[in-house]
């Protein structure tokens, strides 16, 4: 199931086992993305900020909350949700109390 948020794409896991890094790096392979792996610390914030490029996000461990300030929104993401967020977009990220593993990618707009 996809909900829509302004711009911003969540995509909620519907499989019965939740997919692996390893599994997500697959899949964003196949959509012609370069994936990287990134580990942030339990509780931590990134500050709200837009980019340049549409961002891809996915979950591979763990749960963080997405913070849309323009449209006044938070979403929480679980292991294997992804994040769409295009180029421009604010958003910031609140990192769940166990920390989280995150599968990430950028789409460059010349793609």
């Amino acid at each position: 199931m996809a909900v829509k948020q302004d711009a911003v794409t969540i995509t909620r896991w519907t499989g019965g086992q939740h997919p692996t890094t390893s599994a997500i790096n697959r899949l964003m392979n196949k959509e012609g993305l370069t994936p990287y792996l990134w580990s942030p610390s339990p509780n931590a914030r990134q500050a709200i900020k837009s980019h340049g490029y549409h961002k891809v996000l996915y979950v591979a461990e763990g749960s963080l909350e997405v913070i849309l300030p323009d449209s006044n929104q938070r979403v929480t993401l679980k292991r294997g949700d992804r994040l769409d967020v295009p180029a421009g977009i604010r958003h910031g990220l609140n990192i769940g109390s166990g920390g989280a593993k995150c599968v990430e990618a950028a789409l460059r707009p010349n793609r």
